[in-house]
């Protein structure tokens, strides 16, 4: 894979690991105390069959509201600040995520971290699949945390957008939206939304084309990936929305993204607003 530029690895020097870890760096640290490994698994059985050595378990539910108007928004700081204290987490330490679906929950994790302005965390490569595939020794006895009194706050806003952002600037040259469903979903032939199509002058890249099927669901070639987006008209000098039914799939995009040198922003209401709202453009 070839490298990321420096301006993709994340600004503090004193992060113990870069934003994209491969398996065998990571086995390499696990004895860091800074150290907060977080398995969120899409099958809960994922981790009791097998987890990184002293990854803890979280539930990817708990990343999202779960109610109201936008059910896919983030949830409210009190809840974070409950989460991420029952979780240990505190300003010094390192958080690496996976999953083990190639990076969507792992992704909506670091997102939130993103959002409070926690930027010391590393993405898995490939997740369970890629530590598996290193023949890495795993652990079935779950980790338990220790709880910590964590104060979450939207440090960050600028990571995420909302909708009516995304109404304002659908006409700005150097803003473009990245929708990262199926292209069924794109084209409006699937989905259950009140009005099915896309946002108007996005582009579609299905999550899943960005993942090495060939190499554990590994993030795939850079070059390759930047070289694909440029031609759909997505460069690192925009500012790029990401989206997809609920901000768990763009999640990972934006991580992609955000790899590659990119200025991304997540769309955490999704279509599930845009396409559920009267007032929403749509194409077809």
């Amino acid at each position: 894979m070839t490298a990321p530029s420096s301006s993709a690895q994340h600004s503090s020097e004193a992060n113990l690991l870069p934003l994209i870890v491969e398996p065998e760096q990571l086995f390499e640290h696990l004895d860091q105390p800074e150290l907060l490994i977080i398995d969120v698994p899409v099958n809960a059985d994922s981790y009791a069959e097998g987890h990184v050595p002293g990854a803890i378990f979280l539930d990817f539910r708990h990343l999202m509201r779960g109610a109201g108007p936008v059910p896919s928004d983030v949830p409210e700081v009190e809840t974070l600040s409950r989460l991420f204290s029952a979780l240990g987490l505190t300003r010094d330490t390192h958080v690496v995520a996976y999953d083990d679906e190639g990076g969507g929950w792992a992704a909506r994790l670091l997102w939130t971290l993103e959002l409070m302005g926690h930027t010391r965390y590393s993405y898995l490569n490939g997740g369970i699949h890629a530590w598996r595939g290193a023949s890495l020794p795993e652990s079935t006895e779950p980790s338990a945390p220790t709880p910590s009194e964590y104060h979450a706050e939207i440090l960050n806003p600028q990571v995420r957008i909302t909708c009516d952002e995304i109404k304002e600037r659908l006409n700005d040259p150097q803003f473009a939206v990245w929708d990262a469903r199926s292209s069924a979903e794109y084209s409006g032939q699937m989905g259950n939304n009140k009005h099915l199509g896309h946002i108007p002058g996005a582009v579609n890249m299905d999550w899943l084309d960005a993942m090495d099927r060939q190499r554990d669901l590994r993030i795939r070639d850079y070059a390759e990936l930047i070289t694909e987006l440029e031609a759909m008209g997505l460069t690192p000098e925009m500012e790029i929305a990401t989206h997809c039914q609920s901000h768990h799939r763009s999640s990972f995009t934006w991580l992609v993204g955000k790899a590659l040198g990119f200025n991304m922003r997540g769309y955490a209401g999704s279509w599930g607003e845009w396409g559920n709202r009267d007032d929403t453009p749509i194409e077809t």
